[in-house]
Order: C-alpha cells, then sequence, then structure tokens
C-alpha cells in the first residue's frame, strides 16, 4: 500500500472510531445513563416525598447531573415554557399554561412555635388557636405563599393576622422561631430540619398538596426518566394510602449539620 494509501486508512479509522464513540454517546443519553435535568423546587427537600425521589433517581442514575433551582412558581413556570428549566416541583394542582401538571403528593402543615410557648402543651392545633399570634415569614421563596395562605384560613374566622416579614434566608427564619420573634408555618417535609427550641404542632385539616410541572415539549430523556420514577413512587404511595396522625414534635437537641429524615 502507498504512503497516501496507509494515511487514508489511518484517517478512515479514526473517523470510524469517533462515529462509534458518538453513536455510542447518543444512545447513553437516549437511555438517561448520563445527562443533566434542572429541576425548579418551591418547598423543603429535609425529608419526604421529593427528597427521596431525587436520592432515588440520583442513585438509578448516577451521572445525570441535577441542578436544582429555587424560585417563586410563576418564574419557574415561565423558565419551563422557555426551556430553562425541565420540570418543577410546585405546591397545589395549578393548570399552567402551556405546561402539563401532575399531582403526585401531599403533606400536611405545621405550627412552629417556640417549645415553651403556651400552644406547644396541645398534640395538635386549629387556626382559632392561632388566631392572636404574631406570624414572621422570609421575602425570599415561599416567604409571600405563606403570606397569602396565613391571611386566608385566618380571614375565615374573621381574623387578620400579624405579619413580619424579614430579609433571610430559610435556615434562619426558625432560629427566629426559638428566640420567640413570631410564629411560622412549614409543609412536613420541613419538620426534619431540627433547631434547638422549637415545637412542631399539626393543624388539624390542613393538607397542601404537591405536583410535577413539565413542558410537553420538553424532550430531554432524563426529564423523562425522572416523571416516570415519580410517577412510580406516587403510585406506591396511593396503594399504601393509610395516614399516620400527625405526631407533635418537639426539638431540645443540638441540630446535626445535616437535618434528619423522619420516617
Amino acid at each position: 500500500m502507498t504512503f497516501a494509501g496507509q494515511r487514508f486508512l489511518r484517517r478512515a479509522r479514526q473517523i470510524l472510531r469517533n462515529f462509534e464513540d458518538g453513536a455510542e454517546e447518543i444512545a447513553s443519553i437516549k437511555r438517561s445513563d448520563f445527562g443533566r435535568v434542572k429541576i425548579g423546587i418551591y418547598s423543603s427537600i429535609a425529608s419526604g416525598f421529593l427528597a427521596e425521589l431525587l436520592g432515588l433517581y440520583a442513585d438509578c442514575h448516577p451521572k445525570v447531573q441535577i441542578d436544582l433551582i429555587e424560585d417563586n412558581p410563576a418564574d419557574q413556570a415561565s423558565a419551563i415554557r422557555r426551556m430553562q428549566l425541565d420540570a418543577a416541583f410546585l405546591t397545589g394542582e395549578r393548570n399552567w399554561r402551556d405546561c402539563e401538571t401532575l399531582p403526585l403528593w401531599s403533606e400536611r402543615v405545621f405550627a412552629v412555635l417556640p417549645v415553651d410557648h403556651l400552644l406547644a402543651g396541645r398534640d395538635e392545633l386549629e387556626w382559632q388557636h392561632l388566631a392572636d399570634e404574631n406570624f414572621i415569614i422570609n421575602e425570599a421563596g415561599p416567604g409571600q405563599e405563606i403570606h397569602d395562605y396565613l391571611v386566608q384560613r385566618l380571614a375565615a374566622f374573621g381574623y387578620h393576622p400579624q405579619i413580619s416579614v424579614h430579609q433571610i434566608g430559610r435556615e434562619n427564619l426558625l432560629p427566629l422561631v426559638a428566640l420567640k420573634r413570631g410564629l411560622t408555618v412549614v409543609s412536613e417535609a420541613m419538620t426534619a430540619a431540627h433547631f434547638p427550641g422549637l415545637a412542631y404542632r399539626p393543624i388539624v385539616g390542613e393538607v397542601l398538596p404537591f405536583s410535577a410541572v413539565w413542558s410537553p415539549k420538553n424532550d430531554n430523556p432524563a426529564l423523562g426518566q425522572l416523571l416516570d420514577l415519580a410517577r412510580s413512587m406516587s403510585g406506591l404511595r396511593e396503594a399504601d394510602a393509610v395516614t399516620p396522625p400527625a405526631m407533635p414534635i418537639d426539638v431540645n437537641a443540638v441540630p446535626s449539620q445535616s437535618p434528619d429524615r423522619l420516617q
């Protein structure tokens, strides 16, 4: 074989190897062996369904990069429509424009109060018990939604709550409750966040539904795998739908660096 022929053969083999590598990479992406999925969140991942879903998905697809973005629901829905976000897990069952919505799970609502507060002596609370209390929320994250939630619930009993807004993160809001600056409310998943001096008390009859939201135009294979897993987990929970009574939770120990799961 001539020198030119040998050179051509080497180049042809290299092109073939590159093609085979590219084909394997495409096939791997389609199988969701690796890739990237951007997920919007609006609730705590200290424990509960969403924490379990993300953990199991990471175990099943260790080469898929998971990016979490916390923002308000309207901005997350807008990002989904622009394909800047693959999916979001939001409170409620609202039908967002140009998006698909899948109800997945629900969580009970807890009042957070100092452990020596008079109401901490009760195993569970009703809204009438909270009518004269001062509340605190944070400006970012779900703060506005919590504000509207408190106003709506207490207005039904003829009360208008006193609500103070703090420009701090969620992780610093709960210690302020322990310092007796006011009460707040959280979903059940957040009760795994252990801060000293706090008591979590379930509010009778209060349940928050959570849904997955995504664009039907999104063909990211990693998203499809995530939604399939979420459906399966939700179905298993519905099959085992006996809900244990909400238990009061007191936290007097020194908190760990990572929140404990309540299971």
